[in-house]
Formats: C-alpha cells, structure tokens, sequence
C-alpha cells in the first residue's frame, strides 16, 4: 500500500462512515467502507461492513467473495468456502470466486479439486495470472511437470514481474530437468525479493554441478 494512500484512509473512511451512516440502505456504501477497512487491517469491521452489504442485497456477489478472502485469512476454510460458493450461485462466472475456491481446495489439500476450480477461473478469465500460478503449484505437487511447465509459463508471460511466478516456473522446470532454465528463474525471483527455499537451490546446485 502506497504512503499516500495510507495517509488518505483516516479520511476515506469518515466520509464511507458518513455515508453508511446518512444511507443505511445504500449496498455499495457498506460494500466499499468494508473494502477500504480491510486495506487498513480494520478486519473485524471490515466483515461487519460486508456482512452488511450482503444482508442489504443478498445477490451481492462481489461483497461475498471479499468477505470470504477475509475468512480464508483467518484460516477460517469452510466459511470462506462457503462464500465464494454462494457468489458461484448468483455469478456462475465469476473467475475469481472459482480462484479463490481452487486456493481453498490446495489448502485442503484436494488437489483434483484445486485444478478443476483453477481450469473454471482460466476459462472464465484466461487472463487472471493468480490462477495460472496456483495451478502451477498444484500440477507441480501432483507431478504433472510438463503441464505445469506451460502453466508457469502463462502466469508469467500475464505478469513478467511476478516473484512468485518465476520461482513457480524454476521448481516446474527442475523437475522437468530443464536445471539451466530453472536456475536463470531462480535468480530472477530472489532479485524480485522471493525467499527461494535453500534445500531447493543446493538440490539445483547439485544438478548443475
């Protein structure tokens, strides 16, 4: 978060207060004071202002998935899952809900499901770099290195800067013994901030000798 944006938020926030305030009624008011409070680690009213919002009008997609980003933040699984499922039922194309439930579904270590959620979220939105990333995780976890390697390479080609995207698509091709490749990945990631995990550069080390 920028210093300006965060120096603006007290402000920001008193007049969303004011709004929610003058229009109790107003859905977009709530939605948005919830928004602008999870930006400033205000979580507890931040749920409270969603929850709102999703009580106003109960088709409000959007203030669902961003109060189940906060449930999956507190590690709160279920309730985040149920969440994006329920904006799945009022917007069935909704990308990022299906990313999110893929995230949810890694976690749980439901691996089949994660793909399937992140493959709904790229046919919705072949752009949305997140998803293509995550799903190189999962292919990654599951083995399937060759599909993991293009997934990688997809999520970066969508977002070249990316730290986690390059060191996703170094551990895709070491294991697809392109070491070469992987270690130029590598580096790239750690010059982006990454922590790239030791064990993991020494085993590419040894590979390259």
């Amino acid at each position: 978060m920028s210093e300006q944006l965060q120096e603006d938020l007290p402000q920001v926030i008193a007049e969303l207060e004011k709004k929610c305030k003058e229009h109790p009624q107003s859905i977009m008011a709530f939605h948005h004071l919830g928004l602008v409070y999870m930006k400033a680690g205000r979580v507890a009213e931040a749920i409270k202002a969603l929850e709102k919002a999703i009580e106003l009008d109960d088709l409000s997609s959007e203030s669902m998935i961003n109060l189940g980003a906060i449930h999956f933040g507190q590690g709160n699984l279920e309730k985040a899952k149920e969440l994006n499922e329920r904006a799945l039922a009022v917007n069935p194309e909704s990308a990022q809900a299906h990313a999110n439930l893929g995230l949810i579904w890694q976690q749980q270590s439901e691996f089949d499901k994660a793909i399937a959620a992140y493959e709904k979220a790229i046919k919705q939105d072949p752009k949305l770099a997140s998803a293509w990333m995550n799903l190189t995780s999962v292919l990654t976890m599951k083995g399937e290195d060759a599909r993991a390697v293009i997934a990688a390479r997809k999520g970066l080609e969508l977002d070249p800067d990316s730290p986690l995207g390059h060191n996703n698509l170094a551990v895709a091709l070491y294991f697809s013994e392109q070491y070469a490749e992987a270690k130029i990945h590598m580096e790239k990631a750690r010059e982006l901030g990454y922590s790239v995990d030791h064990n993991f550069v020494a085993r590419l080390q040894e590979k390259l000798g």
